[in-house]
């Protein structure tokens, strides 16, 4: 393996403020989607759709990860808290609205829904749900927070007719 130019490490998220004194920090879903959609497009070419989505549900993981080490500050001491600074975070971000639908604190499974979010919202129905990304955004932080890997899995998504997108959270099996 060739040497890594582009390990992930919070400081590629730069000085924003100082980089855009006249744009700032947000930019139109458009050129988010542009930017995702064709890196998916090239992956799929590439490799195939199933290891695309393994690659994106990845990096979603190391997001999620590094997200809250990073932008989830002070760090809860319970998952309530834990829901309430994501709700905010995720909704300044223009990321969407989470919610917690259900949790069972025992086994450390939930169902938790985005609403507005800002990779299918809008988008036609596919037939299938598309937020693969989310998927391994969620599973990142639910293992940053507890120490336990976690397998994330949407179940319904605006590509399917539906207005949320819903998914299911669970630890993974050891």
């Amino acid at each position: 393996m060739s040497e890594r130019k582009y390990e992930f490490s919070w400081d590629l998220i730069g000085d924003v403020e100082k980089a855009r004194p006249n744009l700032g920090p947000t930019l139109r879903i458009e050129a988010y989607r542009l930017m995702q959609f064709c890196f998916r497009d090239v992956l799929e070419q590439r490799y195939g759709a199933d290891e695309a989505d393994k690659i994106f549900y990845e990096a979603g993981e190391v997001a999620g990860r590094h997200f809250y080490h990073n932008a989830v500050v002070p760090k809860p001491d319970s998952f309530s808290k834990l829901v309430s600074q994501l709700q905010e975070l995720l909704r300044n971000l223009g990321v969407g609205i989470l919610r917690v639908e259900d949790s069972n604190l025992d086994s450390l499974s939930f169902t938790l829904t985005v609403s507005e979010d800002l990779d299918c919202s809008g988008l036609p129905e596919l037939g299938y749900e598309i937020c693969i990304y989310d998927e391994g955004f969620l599973a990142g932080i639910l293992e940053a927070y507890t120490g336990k890997k976690f397998l994330v899995k949407e179940i319904d998504c605006w590509c399917t007719s539906e207005r949320t997108c819903r998914f299911g959270a669970a630890p993974q099996a050891s």
